[in-house]
């Protein structure tokens, strides 16, 4: 079989899911990796085939989305050429990880998709929202990569077409400590703004990734660290706790540790609301923007007693595994059709 694997890279966490889903998919058949976007720190283990500058989000680094630079970047003739001349009509399957150019390739050359991650479990109104729901933030959920089938992941299973969190092998072989210091994911926010509401809290040491720093940089209490995928994990099975924006598979991993999270979702962006609002439901504290209150939410946090327990017992090869038997199904009841079949 031969598998297209259209990852998005605006972000960490969709390079995260791919390098541990890669090595499953790849017991199905020989898989081509189409890289999009521009804003991801990890480096993707495996030959990618196809690369694309795809749609990037760029930050104010103040906790929000710069929506001006990230105009500026989209380059819409360029994207439309590579439209044409992506070749998912040569593959078996193809699997796209919220994806924009992949799923107008397929739908411009009539090609099935399956989306396959965390944005597909939006597609279900089950999946928790803000009170306040946004007209444009749903239709770029459902349409930004529209495919013919879609399984999500999520904290939980809202609906018979979600499938529980990625997890890393190192961190599902973890053994976890508390060696007291919290670990901060967000690269939304610039070095400055962090360590001005950090470094005021004393009793507490933090380490704190940062896409600014070249080498490991202590100011008082806070420890600044360049962003690596094995330093993040030591960092994360260690802690006490940890702050991080309301993304999908950083907070997922944290429950299945079951640390403490204070989460801040990304302003401007719908998906990190509406992964607040889910992670409010499981009891998880959250705060929407960093200020004057920011000391007394993290205390709170911290300091609480209450442990959220989420047993997620699949692994990631039985995840890839269901994905995939419900795709052999759809390809074999289609299979009278001349084009990629396939769909969960």
């Amino acid at each position: 079989m031969k598998i297209f694997y259209a990852v998005q890279a605006t972000g960490n966490g969709h390079i995260s899911r791919a390098i541990e889903i890669l090595p499953h998919l790849q017991k199905y058949g020989e898989v081509d990796i189409f890289l999009s976007g521009s804003n991801s720190n990890i480096n993707l283990d495996g030959k990618v085939q196809y690369r694309s500058q795809g749609v990037s989000l760029f930050y104010t680094g103040n906790g929000g989305l710069d929506y001006l630079k990230t105009i500026k970047a989209f380059k819409p003739k360029t994207i439309l050429n590579q439209v044409k001349n992506l070749p998912v009509q040569k593959y078996d399957l193809v699997i796209n990880d919220f994806e924009s150019i992949t799923a107008l390739a397929c739908a411009y050359k009539k090609v099935k998709s399956i989306n396959f991650g965390h944005q597909a479990s939006f597609m279900s109104k089950n999946t928790p929202r803000p009170t306040k729901q946004s007209v444009v933030g749903e239709f770029v959920l459902k349409n930004y990569a529209r495919a013919t089938s879609y399984v999500g992941l999520h904290f939980e299973q809202y609906d018979t077409n979600i499938l529980p969190p990625i997890i890393k092998q190192a961190i599902w072989n973890a053994q976890p400590k508390n060696e007291g210091y919290i670990t901060v994911y967000l690269l939304s926010f610039n070095d400055k703004t962090i360590l001005k509401y950090l470094q005021p809290i004393k009793d507490y040491r933090f380490e704190v990734f940062s896409k600014e720093v070249q080498q490991i940089t202590i100011q008082g209490n806070v420890t600044l660290i360049p962003v690596s995928k094995e330093g993040f994990n030591r960092s994360l099975i260690n802690c006490h706790g940890i702050i991080t924006g309301a993304g999908f598979e950083t907070p997922a991993e944290a429950l299945y540790l079951q640390k403490k999270i204070l989460a801040l979702p990304v302003k401007g962006q719908y998906e990190q609301l509406c992964n607040a609002a889910a992670l409010q439901k499981l009891g998880v504290s959250v705060v929407y923007d960093l200020n004057e209150n920011f000391e007394k939410l993290f205390y709170k946090c911290m300091g609480n007693t209450k442990t959220i327990y989420l047993n997620y017992k699949n692994n990631t090869a039985s995840i890839i595994h269901s994905m995939m038997n419900m795709a052999d199904k759809m390809v074999a009841s289609n299979a009278a059709i001349n084009v990629a079949e396939w769909a969960l």
